[in-house]
Formats: C-alpha cells, sequence, structure tokens
C-alpha cells in the first residue's frame, strides 16, 4: 500500500479544502478510488485524511467504483473500439474490483461489440499491403489481439473474411 502513495507533493491543502476540491474534482467525471486516492495524496494528506475523505466520498455518492467501471468500459469500448480483454486489464491497473469490472463488462452489448470487431477487422484487412495470406491473416489477428479482442472471435470473423 505505500508504494501507492507519491512521494513529492506540490500542493499542501488541508483536508477541508482538499475535500471540497476533490468533490468537484469527481463531480466533473467518474473517477476510481485509486485516482481519488493518489489525487488525496499529491494535496499532501496523510493516510488517515485520505481514507477518511474517501469514505465520505463515497457515502454522498461522489465515488462509485460500479458507476466508474461501468462509465469507463462504455467509453473505451465506444469511442477508442477496445475489446474486453483490454478493458478488463485497464480497470485491473487502476485497482477496480473483480465483481465491478465484471458488472461493467456485461454492459457492452454483445451483438454492438460482435459488430464493431467486424467493422475493425474488415478495416485493417482492407488497409493490409500483404501480399501472403497467412501473414496477411496473422498481422489483423495480432492487431485485433492488441485491441483487446478474444483469439476465438477474432478467428470465427477472420474465416468469413476469407471466403
Amino acid at each position: 500500500m505505500e508504494s501507492d502513495i507519491p512521494k513529492f507533493s506540490k500542493k499542501k491543502l488541508t483536508p477541508l479544502v482538499a475535500e471540497e476540491k476533490i468533490k468537484s474534482w469527481c463531480a466533473y467525471q467518474e473517477r476510481s478510488q485509486q485516482e481519488t486516492r493518489n489525487k488525496l495524496y499529491e494535496y499532501g494528506l496523510h493516510e488517515k485524511e485520505v481514507e477518511l475523505i474517501i469514505s465520505n466520498l463515497i457515502e454522498s455518492n461522489f465515488l462509485n467504483e460500479e458507476r466508474f467501471a461501468i462509465a469507463f468500459a462504455g467509453g473505451r469500448f465506444r469511442i477508442k473500439k477496445w475489446g474486453r480483454i483490454k478493458i478488463k486489464l485497464e480497470l485491473r491497473a487502476r485497482k477496480v474490483n473483480d465483481y465491478c469490472i465484471n458488472k461493467a463488462l456485461k454492459q457492452i452489448n454483445e451483438n454492438d461489440y460482435f459488430v464493431t470487431l467486424e467493422k475493425l477487422i474488415q478495416q485493417k484487412f482492407d488497409q493490409t499491403k500483404e501480399p501472403n495470406a497467412i501473414k496477411k491473416y496473422y498481422k489483423v489477428l495480432q492487431y485485433a489481439t492488441s485491441r483487446g479482442y478474444e483469439k476465438d472471435i477474432i478467428a470465427d470473423i477472420l474465416k468469413e473474411i476469407k471466403k
């Protein structure tokens, strides 16, 4: 836990001022608990003060890990066209618990997911200037897996495109 605490702090704020500032920061966009915790440490607060403010934010509904996970997953899928694997890894990096991650991933519509992946693969397939069909297949497969999509779904779509 100590490794998560930033060592350098530019601003020194009182807990009361920091809480007001962090409330408006959380109201602006959904935040994870860890992001908020890190921001409070940047304000020069100590662990007990930070945890007290975090619990106040949760009680007053400024901070909600489940809501954050759903908003994050939906945004990354719709805007950046990320797959479930990449979204899950990024949420884990932000220390979101598995329950919230799974709930967020279930919010992604199965049909939209498949259609988005199909478009992504078709675009990459058309853009790839590889004369060797096997190399082209693996380049597209590698691209789609790097976007966080599951290999079995990618392979199924690539088989359809080859036909």
